[in-house]
């Protein structure tokens, strides 16, 4: 498994960048952002991924890598608006931005090391269609509870999900090979 969190960290520090050259380029405007307009995002891209492993061909000349960054990115962001709440203006600046994605990628990062070891790191096995697929499950879930204002009876929170979706997204990348190990 050491292998695993050498690929995670290498993936997770091209999204971190790219978050971090963004929040440079245009600050925290994301903030003002409620979570349905997050997921739709997140839905958006990985409806695009599920496009691109389905069709042939492309009138865009970007692949399904910069997809999974975004589910990724937008995901971190969800989170963190789980945390504190939607801001009515951009209300953080890069150094506080980037410190709350590392804290919820730490996270997720040991959810992932648990389910992994107690799955016995079954998602090497799967096809990337799969993971995307997956992701997209767990957008319909989120749309639920998004309805359900929050409430749910037997199953995990929206956090959980949107932490699911990062190490889904993570996996789908290092079976594209965006990691080295």
């Amino acid at each position: 498994m050491q292998n695993t969190a050498q690929q995670y960290d290498a993936i997770i520090a091209t999204c971190s960048t790219l978050f971090e050259n963004k929040m440079t380029d245009y600050g925290s405007a994301w903030r003002i952002l409620r979570l349905t307009s997050l997921t739709d995002q997140i839905f958006i891209k990985a409806q695009r991924i599920r496009q691109l492993q389905e069709n042939e061909v492309r009138k865009v000349d970007e692949g399904e890598v910069s997809e999974f960054i975004g589910i990724i990115n937008y995901s971190i962001m969800a989170l963190i608006q789980l945390e504190k709440g939607i801001a009515e203006q951009p209300d953080l600046n890069t150094k506080e931005a980037v410190a709350l994605y590392k804290k919820h990628i730490d996270i997720t990062k040991t959810l992932m090391e648990n389910k992994n070891h107690d799955y016995g790191e079954a998602w090497r096995d799967m096809r990337v269609s799969s993971l995307t697929d997956l992701i997209l499950q767990k957008l319909l879930r989120v749309k639920q509870i998004e309805d359900n204002k929050g409430k749910t009876i037997v199953s995990e929170g929206l956090d959980a999900n949107y932490q699911d979706m990062i190490n889904y997204a993570v996996f789908a990348m290092i079976h594209l090979g965006q990691a080295t190990s």
